[in-house]
């Protein structure tokens, strides 16, 4: 499997790539091959007088490749200009990336609903899943705030076709996931005539075949607004990596992310591993 890890160079990027569980991790999902990519800005031109961001940048670059391969993986480095997520996310085809990864310095001070743009941009347009790697705010040296990126997984469903392509991120992640929380939020906007039972019995069917992998597992449902409950439930148990799936990009609204997968991006406090659907052709 390969894949993507977006980084800027700063002190938080170095934090996510450095960190020696977080690639451990990746390891055991069945990662082999990770392409490093940084994208210098279209208005940042390596003429400037005293600059030359595309070598700096390089540098960067090799100096994670050698910790990276040093760590058992294959690195291919990236240097590109324009937009951060168009360049990200063309990468991600081209090499065909399995996920892409971004570091996010979590919750913001001031609504705790804001997120670094590029992450923010990838969730809403990404091509393949997506890692929102948080790290630690307000600190000179941060570091990750989950190492272990999928030990602990709260999985979250609406039992649509798209909650269910998240879940069969489980197909891989389990070789390092060992205990999950699988929650359903019935909605009052929600129609139909799903009863509390009717939910459980169908999260009960995904727990069992969790189980069947020897991952320790629980079911909640809970009523009221989804994206205030599952992170309510993240509160409780404390999951390394909500996971959960998203509609993708409106034909009305092309940056239209789903608003439940929206808030959880935005507002939870661990990681989050975002399922988009497939890439229409």
């Amino acid at each position: 499997m390969r894949a993507l890890c977006a980084t800027d160079l700063s002190a938080a990027s170095e934090a996510a790539i450095e960190n020696e569980t977080c690639l451990e991790c990746l390891g055991r999902i069945g990662i082999d091959t990770i392409h490093l990519v940084t994208v210098v800005p279209s208005n940042v031109h390596s003429g400037m007088p005293g600059v030359n961001f595309d070598e700096r940048r390089q540098r960067g670059l090799d100096r994670y490749r050698a910790v990276i391969e040093a760590a058992g993986f294959s690195v291919e480095t990236h240097v590109v200009r324009g937009t951060p997520h168009r360049r990200i996310n063309g990468i991600a085809e081209t090499v065909r990336a399995d996920l892409s990864i971004v570091g996010s310095r979590g919750q913001s001070p001031l609504e705790n609903r804001i997120i670094g743009s590029t992450a923010r941009n990838l969730a809403r347009t990404t091509v393949v899943p997506l890692l929102v790697n948080r790290i630690e705010r307000a600190t000179e040296e941060p570091t990750v705030l989950r190492e272990h990126l999928f030990r602990r997984i709260l999985f979250a469903t609406d039992f649509s076709e798209n909650a269910d392509r998240a879940f069969d991120a489980f197909s891989y992640l389990r070789h390092a996931t060992e205990t999950a929380t699988l929650v359903h939020v019935r909605s009052p906007k929600d129609g139909g005539v799903e009863t509390n039972s009717d939910a459980r019995e169908q999260l009960a069917e995904r727990a069992r075949t969790l189980e069947s992998w020897d991952i320790e597992t629980r079911i909640e449902v809970r009523q009221g607004d989804p994206a205030d409950e599952i992170l309510t439930v993240e509160e409780e148990v404390n999951p390394t990596t909500i996971l959960v799936g998203s509609r993708g990009r409106s034909r009305i609204r092309r940056l239209l992310l789903g608003s439940v997968s929206e808030e959880i991006v935005a507002r939870a406090t661990g990681n989050v591993f975002l399922v988009p659907p497939p890439r229409a052709v």
